[in-house]
């Protein structure tokens, strides 16, 4: 989708995306994946057009969203399988990769869209360019990557961090709702960040602000419990969550998780404190200002 273009809904979003990244017409699986390169690297039409591979829903959609990296297709994908053939094909190389169930979200730097190229192409000719000249102007351009890949959002529906309805305090239509706000604005947030502060890199950290934004996305407020609900932490230490994800190795892994749960908690409280003198600042500015806190993670 180009700036200009309207919102997606439902069946036309996998249709619409197909012509844009026609790698997912591509079956993943062997077959799939021979074809892969010559799709994406090489830029040629997959001979089989078919979608049939995924099923479609009524809450897919694809919408634009502005943040102060820039803008940013979110698709939305009603089906957990259509979201796992997605990354499959998107992230994985058309290979069947195994997606993990904790995984509900996915942020895709640096696709490939050959309908960018094609576009630079026909510009260049029609402004007087020659078939010769155009393999130097292709190099040209595609020396810079922004010219030609993209970024895209990817979320799939359903519980936020696998935390069901009953323990997050909400209705099952409530919760899911909420979780879908959480998530875009938790991905999106990971975009910004990554771009605007690409030197300060932490997987844990990352997380801790993506929450919180989330959190303020979808209900006006920082929920300290809630985001410690997920990540499994309390005060004392790890009680069983999201955070273990970020904790490899057996050695002593249960008193790194308790150390790094305590960590966690009281950064959770700087969090509390930032957001009150802060305001009612928008999601991504909030994002931006919590930012500014990391030294306070790295302290021992």
């Amino acid at each position: 989708m180009e700036a200009g273009e309207r919102s997606l809904q439902g069946k036309d979003v996998i249709k619409t995306l197909a012509e844009i990244y026609p790698q997912l017409y591509l079956i993943p699986g062997e077959e799939g994946a021979a074809a892969y390169a010559d799709v994406v690297r090489a830029g040629q039409t997959p001979s089989r057009r078919s979608l049939a591979h995924f099923r479609g829903h009524a809450l897919d959609s694809c919408v634009r969203e502005e943040t102060p990296a820039g803008t940013v297709p979110v698709i939305t994908l009603g089906e957990r399988a259509d979201f796992e053939v997605f990354l499959q094909i998107m992230a994985h190389r058309c290979t069947c990769a195994q997606i993990p169930r904790t995984q509900g979200a996915a942020i895709l730097d640096g696709v490939v869209n050959w309908t960018k190229i094609r576009e630079h192409e026909a510009a260049y000719l029609a402004a007087g360019g020659t078939s010769e000249g155009w393999s130097d102007e292709f190099a040209r351009f595609t020396a810079d990557k922004a010219n030609y890949k993209d970024a895209l959002i990817v979320l799939s529906v359903g519980p936020y961090s696998a935390v069901d309805a009953a323990r997050a305090g909400f209705s099952e239509e409530e919760w899911l709702s909420y979780s879908h706000a959480i998530r875009k604005a938790h991905e999106c947030t990971h975009f910004i960040c990554r771009r605007l502060y690409p030197a300060l890199k932490d997987a844990v950290w990352d997380e801790l602000v993506a929450d919180a934004v989330g959190l303020w996305a979808a209900f006006g407020r920082f929920d300290r419990a809630l985001e410690e609900l997920f990540l499994g932490v309390e005060e004392t230490g790890y009680v069983g969550g999201r955070l273990e994800n970020y904790v490899s190795g057996d050695e002593n892994r249960r008193e790194r998780l308790d150390l790094l749960a305590q960590k966690v908690h009281a950064t959770l409280c700087r969090f509390e404190e930032v957001v009150s003198d802060a305001g009612a600042p928008a999601p991504y500015e909030l994002a931006i200002r919590l930012e500014e806190e990391i030294e306070c993670w790295k302290q021992p």
